[in-house]
């Protein structure tokens, strides 16, 4: 098969759907070298996450043919891109987030959208007007006139078929997985130095997300008031609520038990994610969650959210609390310290749990899809 792949958040994105995109690529191409892969981008950006790309000669990417194209890029994106497919005898073409070119339903080509969740319907207070309209009607069109749609998880399958009234049995639930970063035991001496470079404590709680109202940081900060011993590192940035997240901080004099970083290697947050002591994701509502199969990867506890997709990607062994009620929190991080038994079974359990999304599963289950068509 010649599959083509819409790449642009492969090159252009850092985290979620860039994630998502660049794992896709990755273990497709390595499960099933046989296969072409065309990555289709605006631009070919320079990203180090895609070094693989250099070890793959079954991987080619493409730019705009022509210079409308060159010129007007998002265009090219929505509509001209369908001549540079056809050029290419593409076979069939995967959406990696949630959008199909116009035009592709006319063509031989069979196309796949992937749709990662319906957040903006569900919470339409988080976003501005016009892009849920515009998300809605890109979305929705793009289930529309696919041939197949992937569901990261079947939260997000039922959501398209409620908000949608899309058939269920065009839809495929596929799971995420993770970097193999996150899948591969780091050396103590690499982890103490990581630690060390960032100054932190040999213990620490951690957070791994964009720091946003929907993630729900000020939780765990306010769970941090009643664990005067506990430290806790965020991985990510954010703009609004980051702020208010570090006033915060500063006014209940958190300083120097709350550390933020981020623009981190993908090395450096593995090592820090096998360090910590747990992994805390109180978010309201994901399409998977990706940092929790990474924590269960890492081999530490995990507590997250109950509803949406938490079980699902977090298993049966992780805690669930209510996300708005930080007592749960510190409830829940005080069993898990003080109970060693119940820590180690947690982290074993969640490790099991964790094999269900290996690298060989997730691009098996996206290859059967490609091949229905």
């Amino acid at each position: 098969m010649r599959i083509g792949l819409d790449a642009k958040r492969a090159f252009y994105n850092y985290t979620g759907l860039g994630n998502y995109s660049r794992d896709a690529i990755r273990i497709l191409s390595h499960y099933y070298p046989t296969e072409e892969y065309f990555l289709y981008s605006p631009k070919e950006k320079k990203n180090n996450r895609l070094s693989f790309l250099q070890q793959r000669d079954n991987v080619f990417v493409r730019t705009p043919f022509s210079f409308l194209g060159n010129l007007f890029k998002k265009y090219w994106r929505t509509y001209d891109i369908v001549k540079d497919l056809q050029q290419d005898e593409i076979d069939v073409f995967h959406g990696l987030s949630h959008e199909l070119p116009i035009g592709i339903e006319k063509t031989n080509i069979k196309s796949v959208v992937t749709i990662h969740d319906l957040i903006f319907i569900r919470y339409p207070y988080l976003f501005p007007y016009i892009d849920r309209k515009i998300y809605f009607e890109k979305f929705k069109s793009a289930c529309n006139r696919s041939n197949k749609i992937i569901a990261i998880s079947e939260q997000t399958k039922a959501d398209i078929i409620k908000y949608f009234g899309t058939e269920k049995n065009k839809i495929d639930v596929v799971y995420q997985g993770c970097n193999k970063v996150f899948q591969s035991e780091i050396d103590e001496k690499t982890k103490t130095d990581i630690c060390k470079k960032y100054n932190l404590p040999t213990q620490f709680l951690l957070n791994v997300s964009s720091i946003t109202d929907r993630k729900n940081q000020l939780t765990i900060l306010k769970a941090l008031l009643h664990l005067p011993n506990q430290h806790l590192l965020i991985i990510g940035d954010g703009k609004k609520y980051k702020q208010l997240c570090q006033n915060f901080v500063a006014n209940n004099n958190l300083s120097s038990r709350v550390t933020f970083l981020n623009d981190l290697n993908l090395s450096e947050m593995a090592a820090l994610y096998q360090s910590a002591q747990i992994m805390i994701y109180p978010s309201i509502f994901e399409g998977f969650g990706i940092p929790i199969l990474e924590a269960l990867f890492s081999k530490i506890p995990v507590i997250t959210s109950v509803d949406s997709c938490f079980a699902e990607s977090g298993g049966k062994h992780s805690v669930y609390i209510n996300p708005l009620k930080e007592i749960e929190l510190v409830e829940a991080i005080t069993k898990i310290n003080s109970d060693s038994s119940f820590r180690n079974n947690m982290i074993i359990k969640g490790y099991q749990h964790a094999q269900n999304f290996t690298d060989s599963k997730v691009a098996a289950n996206l290859y059967k899809t490609y091949k229905s068509l």
